[in-house]
C-alpha cells in the first residue's frame, strides 16, 4: 500500500544565501550503469521534476560519470528548473584538481555551471587548497555554491576557521532511522550555524523496510514502510533528503512520503524501535 500524492507544493529549506531549495530531491547513486534501466531512469527523474523534486544529487564517482551523463539527457531543455548538484574525489581536491574536476562533470552533464559543488568527504589534500578552488569555480562562474560531504564536527570546526570556510552552503551526511549519530552534536551544530543538512540513504537503502515497527505505522498510515522512514527524516528541522530514484513508482512513493504527517505517538514509537544517540558516535559513511 501506498499513499497518494496530493497537489500540495514541495516544502524548502533555505540554504545561508537565503536561497530556497526542495526539502525532498533525487539521489542518483548507481544510476546510469545498467543500459536496461535507463529508460526508467531518466522517466523517473524527469517525473521528479515535474512533482517539484527539482534539486538532483549526483558525483563524478558514481558509476565514473555516468550518472552525470544520464543527468544530462534528463535536464536536457529543463536546465533552469534544476537545482544541480555534484561532487568532486578527495584525490582531486587540489586546486587544480578541483577545477579539472569540476569541468570534467560540466562536459558530462552538458551544462555551463552547476548550483552546488561539494568535497565529497575528506582526504590527504589541505581543505585550504579545495576552498580556493571552490572560490575561483564560484567566481568564474562554474558553480553557484559549494559544500562539503561527510564531514562531522570537528571537521566544521576546522573548515569555519579558514578564510572563506564559513561561505559553506551545507554538509550531506548519512541520516535515518538506523544512523541517528549526528542527533548527538552534528545536527544541532549545523542548526546553530544556520547550515542545511543535506540527508543521502534516508531509507538505508531499503534494508530496514522489513522493521515489524515500521511496517505496523506504515500500515496505520495506509502507506508504505519506505514512505514511513522517509517522511521521518522530512519532519526534521534543517534536513533535505535525497532517496534514489530509479523509477516512476519509486518517485511517486517518495513524493508522497512528503504530505503524510507522524504523530507524537508515531515518533515516540519509531524512538523505541530505533533508539537516537546516548553518546557521541563516530561519524557513518557508506
Amino acid at each position: 500500500m501506498t499513499a497518494p500524492i496530493s497537489e500540495t507544493a514541495v516544502r524548502t529549506v533555505k540554504l545561508p544565501s537565503g536561497e530556497a531549495v526542495p526539502v525532498l530531491g533525487q539521489g542518483t547513486w548507481q544510476l546510469g550503469e545498467a543500459p536496461g534501466r535507463r529508460a526508467d531512469e531518466i522517466a523517473a527523474l524527469r517525473l521528479g521534476l515535474d512533482l517539484g523534486m527539482t534539486l538532483i544529487d549526483t558525483a563524478e564517482m558514481y558509476g565514473a560519470g555516468a550518472a552525470e551523463e544520464l543527468i544530462a539527457e534528463v535536464i536536457s531543455g529543463r536546465r533552469d528548473e534544476v537545482f544541480l548538484v555534484s561532487k568532486v574525489l578527495p584525490q582531486h581536491a587540489s586546486v587544480r584538481g578541483t577545477i579539472a574536476a569540476c569541468e570534467g562533470s560540466l562536459h558530462r552533464l552538458k551544462t555551463d555551471r552547476l548550483d552546488l559543488y561539494l568535497l565529497h568527504w575528506r582526504g590527504d589534500v589541505p581543505l585550504e587548497e579545495t576552498l580556493h578552488a571552490f572560490a575561483a569555480l564560484v567566481k568564474a562562474g562554474k558553480t553557484r555554491y559549494w559544500g562539503v560531504s561527510n564531514f562531522d564536527v570537528d571537521d566544521l570546526r576546522e573548515l569555519y576557521s579558514l578564510a572563506g570556510g564559513d561561505a559553506v552552503a551545507t554538509d550531506q551526511v548519512l541520516y535515518n532511522l538506523t544512523r541517528r549519530g549526528i542527533e548527538w552534536d552534528l545536527l544541532p551544530w549545523c542548526r546553530r550555524h544556520g547550515l542545511p543538512v543535506m540527508a543521502y540513504s534516508p531509507i538505508e537503502q531499503g534494508r530496514l523496510l522489513s522493521h515489524p515497527e515500521l511496517r505496523r505505522i506504515a500500515d496505520r498510515h495506509h502507506a508504505a514502510p519506505a514512505q514511513i522512514a522517509l517522511a521521518w527524516v522530512l519532519q526534521t528541522a534543517g534536513v533535505i533528503a535525497i532517496p534514489r530514484t530509479g523509477t516512476p513508482a519509486h518517485v511517486r512513493e517518495n513524493r508522497a512520503a512528503l504530505d503524510i504527517h507522524l504523530t507524537q505517538q508515531d515518533v515516540a514509537e519509531l524512538d523505541r524501535a530505533f533508539s537516537p544517540p546516548t553518546q557521541k558516535r563516530p561519524l557513518e559513511m557508506l
